[in-house]
């Protein structure tokens, strides 16, 4: 009966049992958490089920920005490592791979173009002149440099309408059309390859992905000399779904996420962007503040409308159409436009969906529940009238399943870590 049963378990579910196992031989007096990294400890990353071959994909260093911003939404992933195309056949993956870039490092490329458009001479760069495209604010993206002005120097509908304008410029540009991955690696929030080899372990994975900020982390076979798997933030949360009833995750799935000191960023601490104002405002605030997304509010401030993130640029660089009868492409209007586009393509994508939202007296395992089914990367916390009351990432729920022993990783990082302060959004 155990076999038969054993026969209908997802791969995510057999690896749950593989820590039940563990759980049940714990020491009593440990606690939760102690029991849980001490299984996680145990089981090697290898044991992680492989991610489906569309999303293990490499991107080689003399891709343009748009074949990468291309291929990212195609394959509806965030980052890729990029392989050197200069390489030895014969190298090692440590001398195969030059780092990872992710959607947000090209958002922060574009945003440096953008700066262009924030001074007098901005009527000049939505005329189409070539100096908006190839002026000072590309040798500062180049070399790392930045010295970012404000949008807030413009009424927000002039802000609007020239970023709409800026865009429509940007990616019929022979530039950017161009430009190549490798020349924007070490700048922006272009991360180094760091992977793990199978043999680490599952506790190791977690804590990259939580604690230390990464979104995927690959893994790879120092044999073959390739990636084997690349485990994301989201395939963590897809299998801690798939260990609902196992003991183990009912006692720390079933507590509210209030008791888990979730939110852990509170109302006063969001970052957020109001209707009304330029869509470009969205993405300098997640460039600025370190965050993946930002909720679109009324202009009564606390009621959300929707949500942007750091991903939702491709549609103004794929699909420029949609904001051709939008010029001026406030949030709220570029969050109509996308949806009409993605109606009209017959897409899915969470920008069709309703803002996905929770309480404070909702568990642990109903947020994640609710993160999984609907394919997104946070949720929005609200009070009975429906006012943000914070925001909670999958990176967030992470961080409260494991915890770092002290002198863990030890010399782990040594020439990665410290990370450059502008290597990540």
């Amino acid at each position: 009966m155990e076999e038969e049963r054993g026969m209908m378990w997802s791969p995510e579910a057999k690896l749950g049992m593989q820590v039940e196992d563990l759980w049940d031989v714990q020491e009593p007096q440990l606690s939760p958490t102690e029991k849980l990294n001490t299984c996680f400890e145990s089981i090697p990353v290898s044991s992680f089920p492989p991610a489906p071959e569309s999303q293990v994909i490499e991107i080689n260093s003399d891709a343009s920005l748009a074949e990468v911003v291309q291929l990212l939404s195609q394959h509806k992933i965030l980052s890729a490592p990029v392989v050197d195309v200069d390489a030895p056949k014969d190298a090692s993956w440590i001398d195969r791979y030059i780092g990872m870039v992710e959607f947000a490092g090209i958002v922060v490329w574009i945003l440096h173009q953008s700066e262009k458009t924030d001074g007098p001479d901005s009527s000049e760069f939505v005329n189409g002149e070539s100096e908006g495209i190839t002026g000072p604010a590309v040798a500062a993206a180049v070399n790392g440099v930045s010295s970012p002005r404000k949008l807030g120097n413009l009424s927000p509908r002039s802000a609007a309408i020239i970023s709409g304008k800026f865009f429509e410029a940007l990616t019929s540009s022979d530039f950017y059309k161009n430009m190549k991955v490798r020349d924007i690696s070490g700048s922006f929030r272009w991360a180094p390859f760091l992977a793990l080899q199978k043999s680490n372990s599952f506790l190791t994975m977690l804590l990259l992905l939580s604690k230390y900020r990464m979104k995927s982390v690959p893994v790879v076979d120092p044999g073959e000399r390739k990636i084997d798997n690349i485990i994301t933030q989201s395939a963590v949360i897809h299998m801690l779904e798939e260990c609902v009833g196992l003991p183990w995750f009912e006692s720390w799935g079933t507590k509210k996420i209030s008791e888990l000191g979730l939110p852990l960023m509170k109302p006063n601490h969001m970052i957020k962007v109001y209707e009304d104002e330029p869509v470009l405002q969205a993405f300098k605030l997640m460039r600025q503040k370190g965050v993946g997304g930002v909720p679109v509010v009324g202009n009564g401030g606390r009621k959300a409308l929707g949500n942007i993130s750091i991903r939702d640029i491709q549609f103004l660089l794929i699909a420029p159409e949609i904001y051709k009868n939008y010029r001026s492409i406030t949030a709220k209007n570029f969050l109509t436009a996308v949806r009409s586009y993605l109606e009209e393509q017959k897409e899915s994508s969470p920008l069709l969906n309703a803002m996905v939202m929770c309480g404070s007296n909702n568990t642990i395992k109903e947020v994640i529940a609710m993160l999984d089914s609907k394919k997104i990367h946070r949720i929005y916390v609200v009070d009975n009238e429906g006012n943000l009351e914070g925001v909670i990432t999958l990176r967030d729920i992470i961080s409260k399943l494991v915890h770092e022993p002290r002198g863990y990783f030890g010399d782990f990082f040594d020439g990665v870590l410290p990370l450059p302060a502008n290597s990540r959004v």
